[in-house]
């Protein structure tokens, strides 16, 4: 039983991994197609962070009172359904509509299906959550290919969305039954809605440090690399590309660095790596000091978060309850990160924007104390 959960919850990230790197590969056609600019679409993308912070609550509400495995089902299917309006939105303004609902239902799928990868990591005897976290890195590299691929071939979003939708299907209906079964949920459902304890705000802030880190290698690398270092637009587009490399191998790693070194250990020295590598590429102001520095950056990040949420889901009243937290902080700076470093660099410079960013790292470290696991959990 908890092996074929471990399987279905591993093809639920996958899937969600795969259904936003589908979609972000093809951002360029869509925003041919609606005519926007690039302020009209950032105002327009800010529709799906909307919709995604308020559904959060909400949607760990909904697991604690039917389950996470309910809740994961049906994010899942309504992914899937979803996908497709993105394409089919003839305007801004439908598409923002469409984008909003999108953002909702991926943030609920998120939060219950690593909820459910709290619950069958507790059935086994050593550390696998990471390896979830992998797997939905994994699934976005297949997305965006797969997105490549159709661009490559002349075919639209819409047919794109509609055969990565079905895929999603197909995944789900063989997966589903292989959840664990809502009986088999170990301990009370607790509420969400309560005033967090002081080592959930501490995991807090560890989300909101490690996601706006996140979120400022998938916005800016590519630009810091070729605006202010120079390179060519092939070595910028690598500042990522080595960021993702090494963050998706780290995933891959974790379970059994966490099994070796423990949580607080682990993220502690993950804490350490994550600002000398962007250090890095700030002070080594040549094509190869960044990417040794953005491919450290991305080794550094990659345990982080699957800690924080598993060490949420054990420290709250419920996984569901945890998370929920957690995920609102983390991905609100996510999102909200991005933004204002773009603000701030027209304001002190792209690299001095970005030296706030590994300020902001350098408390990883001094919050991994919270990862520690709870006596008797």
């Amino acid at each position: 039983m908890p092996r074929a959960a471990r399987t279905a919850v591993t093809a639920v990230f996958f899937a969600s991994g795969a259904s936003y790197g589908s979609f972000v590969a093809r951002i360029p056609a869509l925003k041919e197609k609606l005519g926007a600019g690039e302020a009209e679409l950032g105002l327009v993308l800010f529709a799906g962070a909307v919709g995604a912070i308020v559904v959060l609550p909400l949607a760990g509400v909904l697991s604690v009172r039917i389950g996470s495995r309910r809740v994961t089902r049906g994010a899942l299917l309504a992914v899937a359904l979803c996908l497709p309006l993105l394409a089919l939105a003839p305007t801004l303004v439908t598409f923002a509509l469409a984008f909003a609902l999108f953002g909702a239902v991926t943030s609920a799928l998120d939060l219950a299906m690593n909820a459910h990868g709290v619950e069958v990591e507790a059935r086994y005897a050593r550390p696998i959550f990471s390896s979830f976290h992998a797997s939905w890195s994994l699934g976005g590299l297949a997305g965006a290919g797969a997105g490549a691929a159709a661009a490559a071939l002349s075919l639209s979003p819409l047919t794109q969305f509609v055969a990565v939708g079905t895929a999603l299907l197909a995944i789900l209906v063989p997966m589903s039954s292989r959840l664990l079964a809502e009986e088999a949920r170990a301990g009370p459902r607790g509420r969400v809605l309560s005033r967090p304890s002081g080592a959930l705000v501490a995991l807090a802030a560890l989300a909101f440090a490690a996601l706006v880190a996140e979120g400022a290698a998938g916005d800016w690398s590519a630009v810091y690399l070729d605006a202010s270092v120079g390179t060519s637009e092939a070595v910028a587009a690598g500042g990522f590309a080595v960021f993702a490399a090494t963050m998706t191998l780290g995933r891959l790693l974790g379970d059994r660095l966490t099994a070796a070194w423990g949580p607080v250990a682990l993220t502690r020295r993950a804490g350490m790596l994550a600002p000398v590598g962007l250090a890095t590429a700030l002070l080594v102001a040549d094509p190869l000091g960044g990417l040794v520095g953005f491919a450290c950056f991305g080794a550094g990040l990659a345990t982080v978060i699957p800690t924080v949420f598993r060490a949420a889901g054990l420290r709250a009243s419920s996984p569901e309850a945890g998370i929920a937290v957690v995920s609102t902080v983390g991905y609100s700076a996510f999102l909200i990160g991005p933004p204002a470093i773009g603000f701030l660099a027209e304001a002190i410079g792209l690299r001095a924007a970005l030296a706030v960013v590994v300020a902001a790292t350098a408390l990883i470290p001094l919050l991994a104390g919270s990862t520690r696991p709870v006596t008797g959990a």
